[in-house]
């Protein structure tokens, strides 16, 4: 029994230690205001400016009697209150936050999120505009607001407007206002939502970014890192192409480790491949330098390459491509062929006709000869204008 009970109990501690939220009551930046009130008055109370990731806050309002001291201010009470979701779950904590010292006057107040929603309550105390309303008088009040639950930390502008509304016909009022803000760590980078959206928008516009039949794995990927190294504002202080440059750095690593270079890169075969049906050789010439130039060609995109060359009359740059290929394979005849064709092509029989031969007694594939495929491919060259009267002697000697 008692082992299950430690059990239960070590279990509950490490679910608790998850639940926390990571963040930070920002005592720097809380709001400490005492405040004097005329008798039957109205007044707005300005809070100081949250910093940037707030998503929740405590406030407390205390009236005291003329001469009383508060007890221990708000920042000390929440010193041992690490995580702001005990406030309000009826924890001792929460009611010991509003069971501080005060005086016997009471007070409604009311909260808006903006400046401008705060002029119908001072003029005739409307509260149609208000965030939260608390019309019973009270002595004392404390309350958690939080972004998930309240339009006033949804909607705020920076800061919340408190509007006091005395309720003592004859003398004013000292009322004491505490706002303590909760900061979450990672939004306090100045990564809200709209601003990481604006990140991958503008990755989505990239160039590299529209080749991708789906981008967003990308952009997410160069958005982590971003925001892991700069702030939202020391990133929005770069230069243009210094923004520019750091979408191409974080762009190269990400197209790496999402996987998503093999994709693109497969695309671009098969439209490469597609447009050498079609006889659209400009364009996979195109689409296998692409490939080329991000240094992830194979052997054979070098002799596909290498073969649209040929079939628009480059030789030159036919035969610097299948040099190229061969570096990669050595072994790979496709690329031995096309570059025996080019030398012909090109002029050079002795070198084309060391090449056929060396290798006429093979198979490119496994049910294509050697022999074949170069019928195949001068019928190619036929159909497209390219004539050479080398062509039958090359066929003889194949014969031999």
């Amino acid at each position: 029994m008692k082992k299950i009970i430690l059990g239960l109990f070590v279990s509950f501690l490490y679910q608790s230690a998850f639940a926390q939220k990571t963040g930070y009551w920002d005592k720097e930046r809380a709001t400490y205001k005492e405040i004097s009130v005329s008798a039957r008055d109205r007044i707005i109370v300005e809070t100081d400016d949250f910093p940037a990731g707030t998503t929740e806050l405590i406030y407390r309002i205390t009236l005291l009697d003329d001469n009383q001291q508060m007890a221990s201010s708000l920042v000390s009470v929440l010193k041992s209150i690490p995580d702001p979701t005990g406030i309000s779950q009826g924890s001792a904590g929460a009611v010991f936050l509003a069971s501080k010292i005060s005086g016997d006057d009471k007070c409604k107040y009311a909260i808006f999120s903006k400046k401008e929603l705060t002029a119908d309550y001072i003029s005739n105390g409307g509260t149609a505009d208000a965030c939260l309303v608390q019309n019973t008088p009270l002595s004392k009040d404390a309350k958690r607001l939080s972004i998930d639950k309240s339009a006033c930390i949804k909607s705020n502008s920076g800061k919340l407007y408190f509007g006091f509304e005395s309720s003592n016909w004859i003398m004013k009022q000292k009322i004491v206002l505490e706002v303590v803000p909760w900061v979450d760590a990672k939004l306090s980078r100045g990564w809200t939502l709209e601003n990481r959206k604006f990140i991958i928008s503008q990755c989505k516009t990239s160039a590299l970014a529209r080749k991708m039949a789906n981008s967003d794995d990308f952009c997410v990927c160069i958005g982590d890192k971003i925001q892991k190294e700069y702030t939202f504002k020391e990133f929005q202080k770069l230069l243009p192409m210094e923004q520019s440059k750091v979408y191409k750095d974080f762009g190269a690593s990400c197209f790496e480790e999402t996987g998503i270079a093999k994709t693109v890169f497969n695309d671009l075969r098969a439209k490469a491949s597609a447009n050498i049906k079609k006889g659209d050789y400009g364009s996979a010439i195109k689409n296998y330098n692409e490939i080329v130039n991000q240094r992830k060609a194979t052997a054979l995109d070098y002799s596909n390459l290498g073969y649209s060359y040929l079939l628009t009359k480059q030789y030159g740059k036919a035969i610097k491509s299948l040099k190229e290929g061969e570096k990669i394979d050595d072994s790979e005849l496709f690329v031995k062929l096309n570059l025996a064709h080019a030398y012909l092509l090109n002029g050079e029989y002795s070198k084309a006709k060391t090449i056929y031969k060396e290798y006429q007694n093979q198979n490119v594939t496994d049910n294509l000869s050697w022999t074949q495929k170069i019928k195949d491919d001068y019928q190619a060259f036929a159909k497209v204008g390219i004539q050479n009267n080398d062509f039958e002697r090359v066929l003889k000697l194949l014969e031999k």
